[in-house]
């Protein structure tokens, strides 16, 4: 069994930290509620649906477009569902927050002097919502959004035009991510340090990642409580 939390010698072999946004740094209950919830409902109401109705209909539509950057983006499902999507977040961005230790990471990383970049599959009207709520964007040296390399992060077309956009060295980076096939997908791009987030919800399910590292929040790399 390998310890999740990063040692001194571990921190010598990383230049780059590069993270996940939702579920890692962010509570992933915020999008868990919206595309769960939030979206059904208003989507059920203007066609006399109860929520249970929408959501047997939406949830085969949504799962349709999962691997795929459509999954994730605000425009595609503004235009398909004929909602204003990025309103609704708006609307619904009290519930954005922290997840534990988050920022005390962060502030870690600041202090070992390591490059840090934001690497996520939100569409960038997405961020822009959260951000104004969490203010992330301003503690990374790069934010990058899959939606502008064309491909979603579970893809290597992405790792591709990260390291043309990054100019890195991948097996001097640290990753972390609460999906295992991105995970994967970073491992086969050469990521050289990788971790799994346990708990990307604070109101949901654990996750296993029994094939990678994982810690219940990112906190734990660095051992916060």
């Amino acid at each position: 069994m390998h310890s999740a939390a990063l040692t001194d010698r571990d921190w010598l072999r990383i230049d780059t930290v590069l993270l996940d946004l939702d579920g890692t740094l962010l509570d992933l209950d915020f999008d868990n509620h919206f595309w769960q919830v939030l979206v059904p409902r208003v989507w059920g109401e203007a066609r006399g649906l109860s929520l249970e109705a929408a959501q047997a209909e939406l949830v085969p539509r949504f799962r349709a477009r999962e691997g795929t950057l459509e999954w994730y983006s605000t425009q595609f499902w503004s235009r398909e569902l004929g909602l204003d999507i990025p309103a609704l977040k708006r609307q619904d961005a009290e519930r954005v927050r922290w997840l534990p230790g988050a920022q005390r990471f962060l502030a870690e990383v600041r202090r070992r002097g390591k490059r840090l970049a934001l690497l996520t599959d939100s569409h960038p009207e997405a961020i822009e919502v959260k951000d104004s709520r969490a203010g992330f964007v301003a503690l990374f040296d790069h934010v990058y959004s899959s939606h502008g390399f064309g491909a979603p992060k579970m893809h290597a077309g992405c790792w591709q035009a990260l390291v043309r956009a990054l100019d890195y060295q991948p097996e001097r980076a640290l990753f972390v991510d609460d999906t295992a096939k991105v995970l994967m997908a970073a491992q086969a791009a050469g990521i050289g340090t990788l971790r799994a987030i346990r708990r990307p919800d604070s109101r949901g399910v654990t996750r296993g990642h029994e094939e990678f590292v994982a810690v219940d929040s990112i906190g734990e790399l660095i051992g916060a409580e």
